[in-house]
């Protein structure tokens, strides 16, 4: 079998010799040039199945090697080398269509670790010349042009290391995308570890990220992994990154700029090799313009940013996905799946869906409850009676908006059972949900549900929640 070949593009030959020496000891075939017309030459003479290229070249810049290569030879995955801390360039060529960046001086073992990603990446696009199919899809349900589009920018962005922050309203699937963009890529062997950032506690957020060592501070009973080291090898997807504090803002964008997090208490910093995707609900941009989100961190994480469309603005793909909906409440309950009566399915493609695809499933479920048999009508769904919100009006807190809604069924209610059971039940649905989505932490459950945490307490122990 032979050796698999990189290419090396840099003017400084101490560079060159590195990269010669600690590739041919991976088993590689290398190659190394001082100059662009030398590579461009090279690239004419020999298929690589990787590239490094340093950003500032005698007779030109490597940001010209990355647009060639992604032009000529788009199943070439190629990196940037680049001078410590200088992040705009490692900016650039990841949108220009770089696969990673490296820094000098030279991380071996996070160099080693980037070509082992780099040429799995390269054998995954030869093999299938780009047309590789998650198997998880087939979740990302919708035939609409929007959703026709967000599969593709999945299928692209699956094939480089630029970190992603991914736009969309609550509800859309934030996270199903970004862990389509894990699976699709050539870290999928690796963990995806999504954190709610908006669910841990400020005083603890360092500790959770990056970890601490025994006797730290009180309570660090032993060491502990922090988040980035969880997800050595794989993807770390911040989920509502814009609740982080600005305190916590600076150790993060530190931590990708360096590759490298130092826990608490511990005296050196450990390489990492994550790949970031971020998301949020919230306009981050507007964030940044009121100071609340700091700028550098933002142009860090939103190299490439990917709207995930809401539900009213692909309503033709509402039947597709309450079927899809309905078998999987069929598998979990066990029995036929629902069948929508064609004046709720009606309903549905009129209704504006402010929750999107999530107030979808709640209401699918909700109505497969209250029908008679497995068929629902346009009653069962028991959709608002009101007015689209608009992009102007205030956010209620969930719980005010959720028993906001109970009157609208009192016509159930005074047929199937007490108007203060049907709100006691709405309000026990929306604060599990709210636990789930904070995984189970309080303090977060109540700023999410826009409750004190002393009322939250009384909620729980009224309605009956462990």
């Amino acid at each position: 079998m032979s050796k698999q070949t990189v290419l090396v593009i840099d003017d400084e030959r101490d560079i060159r010799e590195l990269l010669t020496i600690t590739l041919g000891r991976m088993e590689l075939d290398v190659d190394a040039v001082g100059s662009v017309n030398e590579a461009r030459s090279a690239l004419a003479a020999r298929r690589y199945d990787l590239c490094f290229t340093d950003m500032r070249l005698p007779d030109g810049s490597g940001q010209e090697i990355i647009e060639l290569i992604a032009s000529n030879f788009p199943d070439m995955p190629v990196a940037m080398i680049t001078a410590y801390g200088n992040v705009d360039a490692a900016v650039n060529a990841l949108k220009a269509g770089a696969f990673d960046f490296v820094s000098k001086p030279v991380d071996i073992h996070l160099l080693r670790r980037l070509v082992r990603t780099a040429l799995r990446l390269s054998e995954e696009r030869k093999a299938d010349a780009g047309a590789k199919v998650s198997p998880g899809a087939d979740r990302l349900i919708g035939d609409s042009p929007a959703m026709t589009e967000v599969r593709g920018k999945i299928a692209k962005l699956a094939r480089n290391q630029a970190p992603v922050y991914i736009a969309g309203e609550s509800g859309v699937g934030k996270e199903l995308v970004a862990r389509l963009i894990h699976e699709l890529g050539p870290r999928s062997a690796g963990a995806f570890v999504p954190v709610n950032c908006g669910a841990i506690p400020s005083e603890l957020m360092e500790s959770e990220f990056f970890g601490h060592r025994k006797g730290s501070f009180t309570g660090a009973h032993a060491d502990k992994e922090g988040l980035f080291q969880a997800a050595q090898g794989g993807t770390l997807f911040l989920d509502e990154v814009a609740e982080l504090p600005l305190h916590m803002q600076v150790k993060l964008l530190r931590a990708i700029q360096e590759k490298a997090v130092r826990p608490i208490g511990g005296r050196d910093e450990i390489p990492v090799d994550v790949r970031i995707l971020s998301a949020t609900h919230k306009n981050l941009a507007a964030l940044v313009e009121q100071g609340l989100f700091r700028q550098d961190l933002f142009y860090r994480i939103n190299v490439i940013e990917l709207r995930v469309p809401p539900l009213r603005e692909r309503r033709g793909d509402v039947p597709r996905l309450a079927e899809f909906v309905l078998r999987q409440l069929a598998t979990e309950s066990g029995g036929a799946p629902g069948k929508l009566k064609p004046e709720a399915l009606a309903a549905l493609e009129a209704y504006h869906f402010p929750g999107n695809v999530r107030e979808l499933e709640n209401i699918l479920e909700r109505a497969m409850a209250m029908c008679e048999g497995d068929t629902i009508e346009a009653d069962d769904l028991m959709l608002p009676q009101r007015a689209p919100a608009t992009t102007s009006a205030p956010a209620q807190p969930v719980l005010a908006e959720a028993t906001a809604q109970a009157p609208q069924a009192a016509r159930v209610a005074a047929t199937d059972g007490s108007l203060e059971d049907y709100i006691s039940n709405i309000e026990r649905d929306t604060i599990i949900k709210a636990l789930e989505e904070s995984r189970y932490n309080k303090t977060a459950t109540a700023k999410k549900l826009g409750i004190t945490f002393r009322a939250l307490r009384y909620k729980l122990k009224k309605l009956g929640i462990d």
